[in-house]
């Protein structure tokens, strides 16, 4: 233990914190130079278990050249020092004051800063944007010592590393999803690099622009708007129209408008970013495939879903010959792909990829993730959507339970989860269990989305499906009429589920025996699906079905 080293320097001086002092200063006064200088180092380290793979990076960064691994045993034997496990050691806080005390008098001091620094930012800058289990577990022993550096010692960080220690803890946070974690550093972040740099820098747009991200993931989508125009326009003063950072902001602006269903907003900035990182780093990049997958993303949301696939192929084979078989980009992509075929009913090709993509990110991000509950949630959609509501389930409570732990209750992903744990008790007819549900998201939705989203179309539609299953048709069908509306604002006329829209309120007026103001509704319908989604797809089937039976029940 730790308080061992205090007591065995209590015996060798008087007792009490002067014996102690005392003790640790006729040690001090035995060590060689080299010794003395490996613990002033050691003294700059977090209170907390020391990997001596830092220590030896470090040293490094300052051309230290003697056997660092004699002078630390030399340091154990006189208790200055103690060895946790193999490789990995402490020291206890009374006698780390003392050493920095030591080290304030020593005149290689700021070079010890400066190398320490440095050795931080080398393991800041190995910790990637999506950290696997295994590289979360490679830096976690580092993450209080990367700390330090960004608090402490930010000083001693040159402007080229200063933002690196704040990006590496973020990076280490957010790749868990805990995002609450990540925000202090975030901020810290761009507080320093304005400190330091004024308004007007490179660092401060790209702290901006990180800080718009976490927000975006937090569901902050009016507080990551601005952040992301002001990076944008920053980047655009300082680095000119053409550079890979601007590249990064278009793609990134693109991505928020299209959460927020502001999908002509979006579209020229997917096809800018990309365009320009395929000018700037060749076809062959992540970044490109990245802008690929993103653009037929919002073609996908748009429902123009044959200019999407093409685009999530070309995606997901550069991810794989890139980045190997076994990454998280990869499973997105493989989700992303899953997602569209089940849109076009292709369930079969869909099944696979989904469960391809969990397995993936359950091995690489481990059990708890918002990744891992995106993936859940899809694959219950698509068992929901075979009908097969026992399998469909438990993947939805699972993944509603995971978002609300890792996001918070208030998240549209949490929205999307209650929705769509609904929308499958309606289809079991569990109505008292579906309802408090559906008002639950539409609420959340607006207030997280604003009163004019997509989401809100669609948590519109479902609570007016729910009433109508009740017979409560005059509860229903303003909700119908409102998010039909809606999807033609918003998504325009000829939309997948603006076909669902007008396919909804014609069989509430087919139950109301309404049927001259259903079958132009489901001829509509119709038209549009056969358009977009095809004459086979399920949906068209199901609306081709419920004209036929509403002329059957028309004839005399």
């Amino acid at each position: 233990m730790l308080a061992d080293i205090l007591a065995q320097l209590q015996k060798q001086a008087s007792a009490g914190e002067s014996g102690v002092a005392a003790a640790f200063e006729l040690n001090w006064q035995s060590l060689e130079p080299e010794a003395q200088k490996l613990a002033c180092l050691l003294s700059l380290f977090a209170l907390a278990p020391i990997p001596w793979s830092l220590v030896e990076s470090a040293a490094s960064y300052s051309h230290w050249e003697f056997d660092l691994k004699a002078n630390c045993t030399v340091l154990v034997e006189r208790y200055l020092l103690q060895e946790l496990a193999e490789d990995t050691y402490q020291i206890h806080d009374r006698i780390r004051e003392l050493l920095q005390q030591k080290l304030e008098d020593l005149a290689e001091a700021d070079e010890l800063k400066r190398g320490y620094c440095q050795a931080m930012v080398a393991v800041a800058k190995d910790i990637p944007q999506t950290p696997t289990l295994i590289e979360i577990a490679q830096a976690t022993l580092a993450i209080p010592h990367l700390a330090e550096t960004a608090t402490v010692y930010q000083a001693w960080l040159s402007d080229d590393d200063l933002i690196w220690p704040f990006i590496g803890l973020a990076r280490f946070y957010e790749g868990q999803g805990a995002y609450v974690q990540a925000l202090p550093w975030r901020e810290q972040c761009l507080s320093a690099a304005r400190k330091r740099f004024g308004d007007e820098h490179p660092d401060v747009a790209t702290s901006l622009n990180n800080l718009a991200v976490l927000y975006k993931s937090q569901g902050r989508y009016s507080d990551a708007e601005p952040l992301y125009i002001q990076a944008l326009a920053m980047r655009k003063r300082l680095l000119g129209d053409e550079h890979p950072d601007v590249a990064t902001s278009l793609n990134d602006l693109a991505l928020l408008y299209d959460s927020q269903g502001r999908y002509s907003e979006a579209e020229p900035l997917c096809i800018e970013a990309l365009a320009m990182k395929k000018r700037l780093l060749g076809d062959e990049h992540p970044d490109v495939a990245t802008s690929l997958n993103d653009l037929a993303l919002l073609y996908d949301s748009q429902g123009r879903y044959s200019e999407a696939e093409p685009l999530y192929i070309e995606a997901l084979a550069m991810y794989k010959r890139l980045l190997g078989d076994e990454h998280p980009d990869v499973a997105t992509s493989l989700n992303n792909l899953a997602l569209l075929y089940e849109s076009q009913g292709r369930y079969s090709e869909a099944e696979p990829l989904y469960i391809e993509a969990l397995a993936m990110d359950k091995r690489l991000l481990g059990d708890e993730h918002p990744d891992v509950a995106i993936d859940l949630n899809n694959l219950a959609v698509l068992y929901k959507s075979q009908g097969r509501y026992s399998d469909a389930e438990p993947l939805y409570i699972e993944a509603l339970a995971m978002r609300k732990r890792l996001l918070g209750d208030e998240h549209p992903d949490v929205a999307q989860s209650l929705n769509n744990l609904a929308v499958l008790y309606k289809s079991q007819g569990r109505y008292s269990d579906a309802e408090p549900l559906l008002i639950e998201a539409l609420a959340m939705r607006k207030r997280l989305l604003r009163d004019e989203h997509p989401n809100v179309a669609t948590s519109l539609n479902n609570l007016a499906a729910l009433y109508d299953s009740q017979g409560r048709y005059s509860d229903a069908e303003p909700l119908y009429i409102q998010a039909l509306a809606m999807r033609k604002r918003l998504l325009g006329d000829e939309h997948p589920n603006v076909a669902q829209s007008l396919n909804n309120l014609a069989l509430l007026y087919k139950s109301q025996e309404r049927y001259s103001d259903a079958e132009p509704l489901y001829i509509e319908a119709l038209e549009i699906a056969q358009q977009r989604l095809g004459a086979n797809h399920p949906n068209t089937i199901t609306i081709r079905k419920n004209i036929e039976d509403l002329r059957r029940n028309r004839q005399p």
